[in-house]
């Protein structure tokens, strides 16, 4: 055989060695990635202090100072705290509170949070089923307790793997308390902030005296309910141990138009609290 020939075998049997060396490897490939368990973000449940309502210089929602879902800076919410440890969930906070609501809208607000494929859901609802125009108008604890239940019927079976949190009602007798002597303040309950409680907040009289404690008792009753439905729920749901409710509020810590809802600072204390009450800062 030509010695040319030879030559070009020879190579040519290089060449086919390398390949078969490398065969077995197969071609390059990206490795894979996996999203980050517990990314599905977070979704507020309630009424209007879950909003915001009242913390941004106007008597409306203003979600960014939520002390679950906002992404303000003047706030540090559960979302915010939420996204440290998990960058995955940027943008994933959803806010279905709405002013006014009462505890037979959470109902409505779950089938929302379930929709959205959230990891962490905070429930706060029972201020409007109290502060009602009259005593009378109060929502019954029974009918409470079943809406608070069906709300949370949907969570459980809609997104059973989420972390509830249950926050109690705060204390609104403390308020009253706090600001029935301050003149602001009473000017601006006097235009029907929560009349079932602050209706003629300077007055002493016996069956004045009557209906505040009567509020303060109905809000005793339904954060005990609200207890007691987060354990019913399971392990799942932690409930705050009363302890939004033993925030001690103070003037500084409502806006100044409504003397009543919180403000940016108040928001935030709220969110601190609930965080230590979560479990999630352990």
């Amino acid at each position: 055989m030509p010695r040319r020939w030879v030559t070009a075998v020879a190579c040519l049997a290089a060449l086919v060695a390398l390949a078969c060396e490398g065969a077995g490897d197969g071609p390059s490939r990206p490795p894979r990635t996996t999203p980050p368990a517990g990314s599905g973000g977070i979704a507020a449940l309630g009424d209007s202090v879950s909003t915001g309502f009242g913390s941004c210089l106007v008597l409306t929602s203003c979600e960014r100072n939520s002390w679950s879902t906002g992404d303000g800076l003047r706030v540090r919410s559960l979302y915010r705290r939420l996204l440290d440890r998990d960058p995955g969930i940027r943008g994933k906070a959803y806010n279905h509170a709405r002013p006014g609501a009462r505890a037979a809208a959470l109902q409505g607000q779950a089938r929302a949070a379930v929709r959205d494929r959230v990891d962490h859901v905070t429930v706060l609802v029972g201020a409007n089923d109290a502060c009602r125009g009259r005593v009378e108008e109060m929502t019954p604890v029974a009918q409470f307790r079943a809406d608070v239940d069906r709300g949370l019927r949907v969570l459980r079976t809609g997104r059973p793997r989420a972390r509830v949190l249950v926050v109690s009602i705060p204390d609104l007798y403390r308020l009253w308390e706090v600001g029935h002597t301050d003149s602001r303040a009473v000017r601006a309950w006097r235009r029907g902030v929560c009349p079932a409680l602050l209706a003629d907040p300077t007055s002493m009289a016996p069956a004045d005296r009557a209906r505040r404690l009567a509020v303060r008792e109905r809000i005793d009753a339904y954060n005990a309910q609200l207890r007691a439905a987060c354990r019913a729920y399971g392990s799942r749901c932690r409930y705050d141990g009363g302890a939004v409710h033993r925030v001690r509020f103070t003037l500084d810590l409502v806006n100044r138009l409504d003397w009543f809802h919180p403000n940016a600072a108040g928001q935030d204390r709220l969110a601190e609290v609930a965080w230590r009450a979560s479990g999630l800062a352990d």
